[in-house]
């Protein structure tokens, strides 16, 4: 950690009272991880004025505290990446797990969990000239946000304020131990791929689920894969073509689901958006139960992709940072045993070189 706790903790309060600035970005200013930061206001007295945010840390009973939630009532659900924020009011419900890996199915809600991932979570309370802003945050191994909680105006408190009684460790010192990103796999050279051996089995998927295994059982990167795919499965379009198709989705009243993820969490939206606003390089979906915020200029390739499945084509678009990461993927909304909506297929074709017919 950079800094002594006091020089983190008054230099918080003087950014968050100047400039109003995001945690993350104070983080950044002070060469800290956003975890860190956090930490640094752990065991902070609850009576000190000076002092405007105050971190309980949490055991690390990752699925005890989520399958916790529920009582909390409608709460917003906070997931992002480096590119990429969607932000989700809802209620918990329907929070199961098996091994490390965890679901909420709560209709509003819906996550995929990869709680391998997770490794530092507090209670976070700050009080502002706006008011008192209680959350759950968790981070990862380097400090990383994971996923945040944040109670809303129709929150239980007393919920939310048992919840972190329950789950608070027993060390309240300050201060994480952070650990080094760790070393991105190396992409094998496309001269040592089975592409025939591939083509066939991405013609053979049958479920969108398979695909991650097929990635992994052919040893490739996801970009890698779109690189090297049949082309009748995928093909590159611009980074704009993103903004054009929100705001087509929402002029249409298409039903759309975005996912958005990082190694920790994937978190889904599912339904029809309304207001695509674009503000210098950020594309915004601004609804009252559902906010995406996008960095255009982050898109380093968009992808049209196309995984057959027993209920027929599944059409995605797919958008990855310069480093090969995913930072959002967009699809029409669909449940297993139904095809995929005409409308969707609709939506795609006009961002493609060669429009087709919807043909599953």
């Amino acid at each position: 950690m950079h800094g002594s706790t006091q020089t983190i903790r008054d230099t918080f309060t003087s950014f968050r009272r100047s400039s109003k600035a995001r945690h993350r970005d104070i983080a950044e200013q002070l060469r800290l991880s956003e975890g860190e930061l956090i930490a640094a206001h752990a065991g902070a007295a609850t009576d000190d004025a000076s002092v405007t945010l105050h971190a309980t840390r949490l055991r690390p009973d990752w699925p005890g505290i989520m399958a916790s939630l529920e009582p909390l009532g409608e709460v917003m659900a906070l997931t992002r990446n480096a590119s990429c924020v969607h932000e989700k009011m809802g209620v918990y419900r329907n929070v199961s797990h098996q091994n490390h890996v965890g679901l909420v199915l709560g209709g509003e809600i819906d996550l995929r969990i990869f709680y391998q991932q997770w490794a530092h979570g507090f209670g976070v309370i700050e009080h502002s000239e706006q008011g008192v802003q209680r959350s759950l945050q968790f981070f990862d191994a380097q400090g990383t946000a994971i996923h945040k909680v944040f109670l809303k105006t129709r929150s239980n408190v007393e919920a939310y304020t048992g919840l972190v009684a329950n789950f608070a460790d027993g060390n309240q010192t300050t201060g994480i131990c952070t650990q080094a990103p760790v070393a991105r796999p190396t992409e094998r050279p496309d001269s040592d791929i089975d592409v025939v051996g591939f083509h066939h089995a991405w013609d053979s998927l049958r479920d969108t689920h398979d695909f991650f295994g097929l990635l992994k059982s052919f040893d490739v990167t996801r970009t890698q894969a779109l690189r090297l795919a049949d082309p009748k499965f995928v093909q590159q379009v611009e980074a704009d073509d993103c903004q054009s198709l929100l705001q087509a989705a929402a002029a249409d009243s298409v039903s759309i689901m975005v996912f958005v993820g990082n190694p920790g969490m994937i978190q889904i939206h599912s339904g029809a958006i309304k207001k695509v606003a674009v503000m210098g390089p950020w594309v915004n979906v601004l609804d009252p139960g559902f906010n995406l915020h996008l960095r255009e200029d982050h898109i380093a390739s968009a992808w049209v992709v196309k995984k057959p499945t027993v209920d027929g084509l599944v059409t995605s678009l797919e958008l990855f940072d310069a480093q090969g990461d995913t930072i959002a993927m967009f699809f029409g909304e669909r449940k297993p045993g139904k095809r995929e909506l005409c409308e969707w297929r609709a939506l795609i074709e006009n961002i493609q070189q060669e429009p087709r017919q919807c043909v599953a």
